[in-house]
């Protein structure tokens, strides 16, 4: 090959190309916004923005509709009137570990698994049957690997780290937990696991008998979490039992909307309406082990923060703001950063815990296209998540 190389000259007085300089890691640097960078940041942020679609639920599975469409056609015809119909909306995302599927629930009831290139050629491709003809999709490969729809609203879906074919989820207003595996066709669930009747809950009524949140352990194979409105939250060991083997309880009973394992699978906190962050050991010792009686295990609670204190003692925030006692509606661990658990209150603020110190280090405000808008009022539960590459 070199044979049919041409040979260039040097140059006389050839100086080297200089080199591009930093953009993003300057004003880390030098503390200085210079104009250039904020029109490039505003409009990265305006693209991430835009990056929202919308998939339609438009299948049937024999001769049933898909209730989330029906119900997003009533609320399309009736939103000119006073009727207002509030079945509609996805409640719970996650995608599985490797990314390529995505699982959804929606107030309606329906669970569905999509391959998540499928779906985004779906949202962001011309919608027009020619496309789909030279792509070469026909409409069986558009529609969802599972598509299930049940007779609750769904408010959580999470896969199971140790098995990605299996799929739980849980609504608000029943006390149990479905498990379903995308490998087979059944509209069945392969697992139901009961919360059962509380051992320490002092709440009777129904209304509390629902389950906010799920949480698979990574390492324990057999072990599922889930949070109630009832303030408890209950183990399973899948080995022995549909029942809770294990309840955590605190003294306040305020409802839990979010709860997380730790990296290692060590302690579960658990966030609740109030605006406390409650944290239970699981790894044993005396402290857990020191009431236990007919083969029941009591774990006490480790340690319990509340974040409206927490916040107070940020000098400028607390001069620019009133704080208050807001609902957490869910906290996640950082997967960069084992101590940084991030929060996420009803009224739009985010922000970072350290749980080494109990600081909070970062402190986040709504975007401003969301003042005016009363996000605390709203019944949906907002789930943020970390971005692994970004963190």
């Amino acid at each position: 090959m070199d044979n049919y190389v041409v040979p260039v000259p040097p140059r006389e007085n050839s100086r080297p190309l200089p080199r591009p300089g930093w953009k993003r890691s300057a004003p880390e640097l030098d503390g200085r916004i210079s104009s250039r960078y904020r029109h490039e940041a505003s409009q990265l942020l305006l693209d991430s923005y835009a990056e929202i679609r919308a998939f339609d639920h438009n299948y049937s599975n024999g001769s049933d509709s898909c209730p989330t469409h029906m119900a997003r056609m009533a609320n399309a015809f009736n939103q000119e009137t006073s009727i207002s119909y509030a079945r509609e909306g996805v409640l719970g995302l996650e995608f599985d570990m490797k990314g390529i599927y995505l699982a959804s629930v929606t107030r309606s009831g329906c669970l569905t698994v999509h391959d998540f290139e499928t779906l985004y050629c779906l949202a962001y491709g011309p919608a027009s049957s020619f496309y789909w003809f030279l792509t070469g999709l026909l409409a069986d490969e558009v529609k969802p690997l599972l598509h299930i729809s049940t007779c609750l609203p769904l408010n959580v879906v999470r896969w199971n780290p140790a098995n990605q074919d299996e799929v739980a989820c849980a609504s608000r207003q029943d006390d149990k937990i479905m498990l379903f595996d995308i490998g087979y066709i059944s509209s069945e669930p392969v697992e139901v696991f009961e919360k059962g009747k509380s051992k320490f809950s002092r709440h009777s009524c129904e209304l509390y008998n629902g389950l906010s949140d799920i949480a698979f352990a990574s390492a324990d194979k057999s072990r599922l979490l889930a949070s109630g409105l009832d303030g408890a939250i209950y183990i399973w060991d899948r080995r022995l039992s549909n029942l809770p083997c294990l309840e955590l309880t605190t003294n306040s009973q305020s409802q839990i909307n979010s709860i997380v394992l730790d990296l290692e699978d060590r302690i579960v906190f658990g966030a609740s309406k109030h605006g406390t962050i409650y944290a239970w050991d699981l790894r044993g010792g005396r402290a857990s082990f020191a009431f236990q009686s007919h083969n029941e295990v009591y774990y006490p609670l480790l340690t319990s923060v509340k974040l409206p204190s927490l916040l107070g003692k940020i000098t400028s925030l607390k001069a620019q703001s009133n704080i208050t006692p807001k609902e957490i509606h869910s906290i996640s661990f950082n997967p960069s950063c084992s101590y940084q658990l991030a929060f996420h209150l009803d009224d739009g603020w985010s922000g970072v815990l350290n749980i080494g110190s109990l600081s909070v280090t970062h402190v986040h405000c709504p975007p401003a296209w969301l003042d005016g808008v009363g996000m605390s009022t709203s019944p949906n539960l907002r789930r943020p998540s970390w971005l692994p590459a970004c963190s």
